[in-house]
């Protein structure tokens, strides 16, 4: 299914969507960033998987998210576009990657991201939220980023945490079994029917 089937785009948005699909494996061939054999699925793995955060929460302008292990920029650079009026800050502790997730924002026109080489310890600042693509164990994760989220809420649900995860997760959610939200993607749009999209989940956990 295509991103324009489940979300409304502007014309810079859909070109910018269709220019990632230029780029990254123009960078693929250089950086190993996704494996060779996945890069052909880029964007229902990669880009479309991103977005599911966009389907779970609609972010309001000027809400501000902290992407942690971005790698290439997934999941920041696809909801970057999604929400031009957000402010996105991408960072991993490879560098290599940061800077191509950095070259396809400036090369796409995206305005509303920084790419930083830094590790989520070195991060001191705070935003309204924390997302990240299966960086981490949720407990690992949790004691990392818990210093980054104020408490000065502008969304539909309060600020927190938003981690998009497979398998079973039973162990990684044990000690937060009262408080997190867990979303199968499936439910969340038809764009998530596919075989590959079964056992890939959301979860959300107000910090």
């Amino acid at each position: 299914m295509l991103i324009s089937d489940c979300f409304h785009l502007t014309d810079t948005q859909a070109q910018q969507f269709a220019a990632l699909e230029v780029l990254y494996p123009e960078w693929n061939g250089k950086i190993n960033l996704i494996s060779r054999k996945d890069i052909t699925n880029l964007m229902e793995h990669h880009v479309l998987h991103s977005l599911a955060i966009g389907k779970f929460l609609s972010f309001a302008s000027g809400t501000t998210i902290l992407d942690v292990g971005t790698g290439g920029g997934f999941p920041g650079i696809p909801l970057a576009i999604l929400f031009p009026e957000c402010r996105f800050t991408l960072i991993d502790g490879i560098g290599k990657k940061v800077m191509v997730a950095a070259d396809i924002a400036r090369r796409i026109g995206l305005t509303n991201v920084e790419c930083l080489h830094e590790r989520a310890e070195e991060e001191k600042r705070q935003f309204d939220f924390v997302v990240s693509r299966a960086v981490m164990p949720m407990p690992d994760l949790v004691k990392l980023v818990r210093k980054n989220v104020h408490h000065k809420h502008k969304n539909a649900i309060p600020n927190g945490l938003i981690v998009l995860k497979g398998g079973d997760l039973n162990a990684e959610t044990a000690p937060f079994r009262q408080t997190a939200e867990v979303t199968e993607l499936p439910t969340l749009s038809p764009a998530f029917s596919s075989d590959w999209f079964t056992e890939k989940r959301i979860i959300y956990l107000s910090l």
